[in-house]
Order: structure tokens, then C-alpha cells, then sequence
């Protein structure tokens, strides 16, 4: 099986569903069964994730998806391995009641819902970056650790970054359409040499700008917002190695919430 040197498979993620109609009297068994074959699966490295719906319309219904690494993790590796055993035991009474079991792969036809405002809307939106950016930059020109790294920067430059973070944080992409996208992004910090101290400081002073232009200060917000700043630092000191040699194609990052965002207690 081909894989990546983070030992992820490059074969594209296969999502198995399989539909049963359980009548009434064994659904609570069943979803009970299921509970426990979701601890075997939760243990088995080909699985990437699961989930167990029922039918509001038909509640004899039910959908069981599971998303395997890759068509030969689920078929020659989970199936021929140790869980295979202890998961099987719990589902077996239930196979006959199986309808319909097929592997679909994904198209890339996705995306968002209205439902959940995207990260962009809940931090304020373009305002909200330039004034976040305005006052981090400040901070940088002024701090022994960071000011010659941003010696020559252009002045629209905290502009610039906070398009990149509204585009990213699910805004507008003015930063693929005005500044060239996640490429001229890249290509900003090519062989600046940037290190592990300096990442940390470029951190700090961001979260301390945050707070000071009233960036929502919400747990689930700011874990998102952390969750980016230490990722894409973190990538800008790879990327700015000298013996780094980034992918040109890389996409745009995009990034949403880890948990649902914070909504105040009703009444």
C-alpha cells in the first residue's frame, strides 16, 4: 500500500455505507451493539471515522457510515486483522437485517451550510483582521525579537494578511484574486530562515494583539484561531528553510471551527 512519510495512505478514502432495517423491539439493542463496535473501530488504524443515524421518517431505518483509509485497509487490512473478530461478534446478529452495502469515494463536490457562521463572519469580519493586523504589526516593528525579520515590510502588508486570514477564516477570497493565493503566500517566506524562537514571539504578540482590538474571546473562537496561528506558523518555519522546496500547487488552507461556536444559555 502506498503511503506518505507521515504513514498515511495516498489511496483516496473509501466510505462504506451500509442501510438496515431493525425493528422496533431491537433498535435499543442494536444501537447498543453498535456502541460497542464503535470501540473496536475506534481502536483499528484503518478506520478514519464512524457514525451510526437513524431514520426520523422510517425509524426501522437505519445508515451505518464508516470512512476506511482506503479500499485495501478496510478489505485486506481490518477484515483480515485483530479487531475484525471483536467488532463482528457484536454486529453478527444483525447482518441478516443488513439492506443494501456499498463503497462510494468521495467527488469533492462539498461544502458549508448557512447554519454555522463561518470564523470570518464571528471575528467581524474584514474589519475585525485589518484592525487585528494594524496593532500586531505594530507590536512587531517594535519588538527585538521580530523587527529585522520585517525590516522592509510594505506598508500595505497588514492589509494584505488580514485578507489572507478572512479568506482562509472562510471570508472572501480577495487574497487568491488580488495577491496571487496560496502561492504568493509561500513564496513570502521562501529562504527567510525564520526560527523556532521567532515563531514563538510572532505567536505571542498575535494572541496579545487579539485581545487588545476585542477579538471574540470565546473558548471554541479562540481555539480555532489558535489552532491556525500555531499550524501556519509552524509551516512558515518549514517552508522558509533553506533546503525546503514548497509544493506550487498547494491549495489554500481553509479553516473552521474544531468545536461548534459558542451560543449564550436560552432564556
Amino acid at each position: 500500500m502506498p503511503e506518505t512519510a507521515g504513514g498515511w495512505s495516498t489511496d483516496p478514502v473509501i466510505v462504506e455505507y451500509l442501510r438496515y432495517r431493525i425493528p422496533e423491539p431491537s433498535a435499543a439493542a442494536f444501537e447498543a451493539a453498535y456502541r460497542r463496535a464503535g470501540a473496536v473501530l475506534a481502536t483499528a488504524p484503518e478506520c478514519v471515522d464512524y457514525e451510526l443515524t437513524r431514520c426520523v421518517d422510517d425509524p426501522a431505518q437505519y445508515i451505518l457510515r464508516i470512512r476506511w483509509r482506503s479500499a485495501e485497509d478496510h478489505l485486506g487490512g481490518f477484515r483480515n486483522g485483530p479487531a475484525f473478530a471483536a467488532f463482528f461478534a457484536e454486529i453478527k446478529p444483525y447482518v441478516d437485517a443488513i439492506v443494501e452495502m456499498r463503497h462510494y469515494v468521495a467527488t469533492g463536490v462539498e461544502g458549508r451550510g448557512g447554519a454555522v457562521p463561518t470564523l470570518y463572519e464571528w471575528a467581524g469580519g474584514a474589519a475585525a483582521f485589518e484592525r487585528l493586523f494594524t496593532a500586531f504589526y505594530q507590536r512587531v516593528r517594535e519588538d527585538a525579537e521580530l523587527s529585522e525579520l520585517f525590516r522592509a515590510m510594505d506598508p500595505e502588508h497588514p492589509r494584505h494578511v488580514a485578507a489572507w486570514l478572512g479568506e482562509v477564516f472562510g471570508g472572501p477570497a480577495a487574497y487568491s484574486t488580488q495577491r496571487g493565493g496560496h502561492p504568493h503566500m509561500v513564496g513570502m517566506h521562501v529562504g527567510k530562515g525564520i526560527t523556532e524562537r521567532q515563531r514563538r514571539r510572532w505567536v505571542e504578540l498575535l494572541q496579545d494583539a487579539a485581545d487588545e482590538t476585542g477579538l471574540p474571546a470565546d473558548p471554541e473562537f479562540r481555539a480555532a484561531f489558535t489552532g491556525y496561528v500555531e499550524w501556519g506558523s509552524r509551516m512558515a518555519v518549514l517552508l522558509s528553510q533553506p533546503d525546503t522546496r514548497p509544493d506550487p500547487d498547494a491549495p489554500m488552507p481553509a479553516w473552521t471551527w474544531a468545536l461548534p461556536p459558542w451560543q449564550p444559555p436560552a432564556g
